[in-house]
């Protein structure tokens, strides 16, 4: 899979790196939002993954700006982040993420929710629910 990671902490982005490039995926990296949608055309990513929290344009806003775009209509948007309340998870969906992933991930299983919420999710049509 071609996986766009869009993260600014360092730390993050080496262990989702080392996560799922040891199972074989691709990974392109963009560090704050403008150059995560800047990534996402020219990549063209098979699923993106999100963190909320990122200068110069949050996670939200890159969620909705992607979705805009009719080419990103299909591919998953998974939200990765430390933003754990209820609300937080609403707000992502509702910005147009398929699903979520709480920070601190686990090693142990970041890379099979990621592969799974791939495959279960099919960009817009297909997000999780909004409780």
């Amino acid at each position: 899979m071609n996986i766009l990671v869009i993260e600014d902490n360092e730390q993050n982005l080496y262990l989702t790196r080392f996560l799922l490039e040891s199972r074989g995926h691709r990974i392109v990296e963009a560090r704050d939002g403008p150059a995560g949608i800047a990534a996402a055309r020219s990549a063209l990513p098979d699923v993106i993954l999100l963190d909320i929290q990122l200068p110069r344009m949050d996670g939200y806003a890159v969620a909705q700006a992607l979705r805009e775009i009719a080419l990103f209509d299909a591919v998953p948007i998974i939200a990765v982040t430390s933003y754990a309340m209820n609300g937080d998870r609403v707000r992502a969906l509702a910005a147009g993420c398929d699903t979520y992933i709480e920070k601190p991930i686990d090693p142990d299983t970041f890379a099979l929710k990621v592969e799974a919420a791939a495959a279960t999710a099919t960009g817009r049509g297909k997000r999780e629910q909004i409780p």
